[in-house]
């Protein structure tokens, strides 16, 4: 029983003091042009009827010089399994060179790639350009949508390169609840004009 009891416990037990490291330990803030530089782990045990690990590691930057132009990028990396099988591995990458038109419009420039197993995507290269509009642009609330065209480069297990031309459409909203947390959201669709309804979707949400 004692070692029942160990199995199921000193997992959760070392969830909770991951994720309270985390918590905690607050990196100090930026100063300069970094206005944004954030990075996040995550690793969760878990063991009874089934036992899975799963790990995640992500980053954000924004270079902001105060001159009309930003220069953002972010990325997440999940990997999991369940009885030692996989059930997760992906990979997301995206930067951004943002340009302000006036008042609160903008031109970008960006570049996306993926890799997930899991859709049978060994690299998706995505470089696309477009206009944005900032809907709400507070020093606590940010929203903006964008819309873009450009091409995208796909490539699957066993099956050559993919090539069409894109779409995409997004959206992101970020709220400070303190000095030193916010909540964000994101969303992005992709449509290749080759078959459009060959699409990709993403959504985050963090805190």
């Amino acid at each position: 029983m004692l070692r029942s009891f160990v199995r199921q416990v000193l997992p959760a037990a070392l969830g909770i003091l991951v994720s309270s490291t985390a918590l905690f330990a607050q990196a100090p803030a930026p100063t300069g042009p970094w206005t944004t530089q954030t990075a996040s782990a995550g690793l969760a045990l878990t063991q009874g009827n089934k036992d899975t690990s799963s790990v995640n590691l992500g980053y954000e930057m924004v270079y902001d010089p105060k001159k009309g132009n930003i220069i953002k990028s972010d990325g997440l990396f999940l990997y999991g399994k369940t009885d030692g099988e996989k059930i997760a591995d992906r990979l997301g990458l995206n930067i951004r060179d943002e340009r302000l038109l006036s008042g609160r419009s903008y031109a970008y420039v960006q570049t996306q790639y993926l890799r997930d197993e899991f859709k049978n995507i060994e690299y998706l290269v995505a470089p696309t350009v477009g206009v944005g509009y900032r809907l709400v642009d507070t020093a606590a609330t940010k929203l903006s949508l964008d819309a873009g065209l450009g091409g995208v480069w796909e490539k699957a297990p066993d099956v050559s390169v993919k090539k069409s031309g894109a779409i995409t459409f997004g959206d992101k909203l970020s709220r400070k609840v303190s000095a030193t947390t916010a909540i964000s959201q994101n969303f992005t669709a992709l449509y290749k004009t080759a078959d459009m309804s060959d699409a990709l979707y993403s959504f985050g949400a963090a805190l």
